[in-house]
C-alpha cells in the first residue's frame, strides 16, 4: 500500500503511519544538523530566513495545555507558517519528541517548537519529509489545518 493509500483510509493505520513517517524526518534532520528547537530560536529563524524552513512541530502536553503565553506563542507560531507556506504539525507527546531530537539523555529544555531547516549548503532530499508534505497537504483538503500526529509505540 502506498503512503497516498494509506492516507485517504484515514484510520489507526495511517496515524501509526504518519508518526513513524515524522519520527524518520526528525531523525534525518538531526543527523544532518537541520533542527531548531525552542519557540524563542524556531521565531527568530523563520524572523530572519523563513525560507530556510521546511517544516514545524508544535508539541504540548497535559502540563501545558492551559498555558495561556504558550497558546499565543503556537498562535502566532501557525499564522506565520500558514503565511509563508511552511506545513505545521502538532504532536501531544513532548517527552516523546523530547526523547526524538534529545541528546542521549532525551534533554532538551524546550520543546514546545521544532523546525525543520534546510541545509545551508545545497538541498537535501528527505523522503519521510516528503510524505509528511502530503500528509499535511491531504489534511488541508479536509479542512484540518494544523493535523495532530501521534508517535507509534515503543
Amino acid at each position: 500500500m502506498t503512503f497516498e493509500e494509506v492516507l485517504v483510509q484515514n484510520n489507526a493505520e495511517a496515524a501509526q503511519f504518519v508518526g513513524e513517517t515524522l519520527e524518520d524526518a526528525l531523525t534525518v534532520a538531526k543527523n544532518n544538523d537541520c533542527l531548531t528547537v525552542g519557540v524563542y530560536e524556531s521565531a527568530k529563524v523563520m524572523n530572519i530566513d523563513p525560507d530556510s524552513v521546511s517544516f514545524c512541530i508544535l508539541a504540548t502536553d497535559e502540563e501545558y495545555e492551559c498555558d495561556i503565553a504558550l497558546q499565543i506563542h503556537f498562535t502566532l507560531i501557525q499564522a506565520f507558517c500558514f503565511d509563508n507556506d511552511i506545513n505545521i504539525v502538532r504532536v501531544n507527546d513532548m517527552q516523546r519528541l523530547a526523547d526524538i531530537i534529545g541528546d542521549k539523555s532525551g534533554d532538551v529544555e524546550d520543546a514546545h517548537c521544532v523546525l525543520i531547516t534546510n541545509p545551508a549548503e545545497g538541498s537535501w532530499e528527505d523522503p519521510a519529509l516528503e510524505k509528511l508534505h502530503l500528509f499535511c497537504e491531504e489534511s488541508r483538503r479536509m479542512n484540518e489545518w494544523v493535523p495532530e500526529v501521534t508517535f507509534p509505540e515503543r
